[in-house]
């Protein structure tokens, strides 16, 4: 009988080590701010919520400010098993003082507020017969091989949205535009590497280019699991290098929490966050039943041995008298 710390062991509990769609353990964008390539799984409605504070001093401006917020983002896993519909936002509110004036200042608004559709157009662990473990040795399924470099790639569409007099893009329209082009590769069995690649506000006069390099290993306690993160920001209006760490902590199939901090390298501003969330699933998933005359057979299948079998069979035994 398969003990649960083994099962786990072979689902995992996050992202870390997704090999499909839907898994029985919940699939979490958290705690960094890479997003995964694989959907959730049909009928799969999630919620994804976190407090964050953050200390912003800005050297050229001479300005402090403290920032207060939530980040948050509700997806939902569509008919088919490779799509995806996601909303993702971040909600703060920044006191700012101006050190030259001895002037304090509130801003409150989306800092992101954005929907878009995922779509995994790639799977390298599609076909499993390609991907069987060897049941001869341990070091073979757990080692780094080149082979697993090659990630699932999935495409992503959707629109940011700048609702009122947002302070913080006052020049932008109501509507932008943003693609993304998501990969992950299974390094080995605990280990995961991710990357996003993202251009967003297109249709504004500061376009915005950021990309996300994650890495994510699992403990031997396979309910823990820790992330290095970097993200580049790329425009007139803003650029910065982030960096980022934190661990996630597996409760239940369907509840995770996570911690993470990080900052910039920069002065301007130079930043400096933290971060506190959960994750939690309602699960609606069923597997679709497949018709028998539609099922792949699981072994090959000797040519002529149908025939042989037939032939055999048709044959009539000799009476033998004694």
């Amino acid at each position: 009988m398969v003990s649960t710390r083994s099962l786990l062991v072979l689902l995992f509990l996050t992202p870390f080590l997704l090999i499909g769609q839907y898994t029985e353990v919940i699939n979490s964008n958290r705690p960094g701010v890479s997003v995964s390539a694989y959907a959730l799984g049909s009928n799969v409605l999630q919620f994804e919520v976190g407090g964050l504070y953050e200390i912003q001093n800005h050297s050229e401006n001479n300005t402090d400010s403290n920032i207060i917020g939530a980040d948050f983002a509700l997806r939902y896993g569509l008919y088919f098993e490779t799509l995806e519909l996601v909303y993702e936002g971040s909600y703060i509110s920044q006191n700012i003082t101006f050190n030259n004036f001895g002037v304090e200042e509130t801003r409150n608004d989306f800092r992101r507020n954005r929907a878009g559709l995922k779509f995994l157009v790639f799977d390298p662990f599609k076909n499993p017969d390609k991907n069987k473990p060897n049941l001869y040795s341990w070091r073979a399924n757990n080692k780094f091989q080149f082979k697993n470099l090659l990630p699932a790639v999935s495409l992503y569409g959707g629109a940011t949205f700048n609702l009122g007099d947002n302070p913080f893009y006052p020049e932008d329209a109501t509507i932008s535009y943003r693609g993304m082009i998501a990969t992950q590769s299974r390094l080995t069995p605990k280990s995961t590497l991710i990357t996003n690649v993202a251009y967003d506000r297109i249709t504004t006069d500061f376009p915005e280019w950021n990309y996300v390099i994650s890495f994510q290993r699992a403990f031997r306690n396979p309910k823990w699991s820790v992330f290095l993160e970097h993200q580049g920001i790329i425009s007139d209006r803003y650029s910065d290098n982030l960096f980022r760490t934190g661990v996630a902590h597996l409760f239940s199939e369907n509840f995770q929490m996570d911690l993470n901090f990080g900052g910039s390298i920069k002065t301007t501003p130079s930043r400096y966050f933290g971060s506190f969330g959960l994750s939690y699933r309602l699960d609606f998933h069923k597997d679709k039943l497949v018709p028998i005359n539609e099922q792949r057979p699981q072994g090959k299948i000797k040519k002529g041995s149908m025939k042989k079998k037939k032939k055999s069979k048709g044959k009539k035994k000799k009476k033998v008298d004694f």
